[in-house]
């Protein structure tokens, strides 16, 4: 086995921006530190920035989208689940109205992945009934 490659990347976690060094071997994330270099963090990571990169590799994770039929949870297309949902969010809308909708941004994403989140919801959706954890 001979030394293991080192990427250098930003941490995906949340909207900060941390710079990360991946150490990988195989193909397979096997370390993760704080780039030293990086005007964010200049080589500090938060727990989950070091340790929750198991994931990435996980045996359980899932790797297409999942429908509920009969009871069960089975594997769909992405054009299914899409559909799924536009129908679902449509129905509730026609039944309810747009204020029964809400959407809940994340801190762990991007600041355009929360405006375009946003701008769905008030565009598309026509409500304001957006909330998020970044807003603290």
């Amino acid at each position: 086995m001979g030394e293991a490659a080192k990427v250098k990347t930003v941490c995906g976690y949340c909207g900060t921006g941390c710079g990360l060094v991946l150490e990988v071997e195989d193909n397979k994330i096997v370390k993760i530190r704080g780039d030293r270099e990086a005007p964010v963090n200049k080589g500090q990571t938060c727990v989950k920035g070091s340790f929750a990169y198991e994931y990435v590799h996980a045996k359980s994770r899932l790797t297409s989208p999942l429908i509920r039929k009969a009871g069960q949870l089975v594997e769909t297309s992405w054009e299914e689940a899409y559909q799924f949902i536009v129908e679902k969010l449509q129905g509730i809308k026609a039944q309810f109205g747009p204020e029964a909708i809400t959407m809940f941004a994340t801190a762990r994403s991007t600041n355009e992945v929360n405006y375009i989140t946003q701008k769905f919801m008030r565009t598309i959706i026509g409500s304001n009934n957006i909330d998020g954890c970044n807003r603290t």
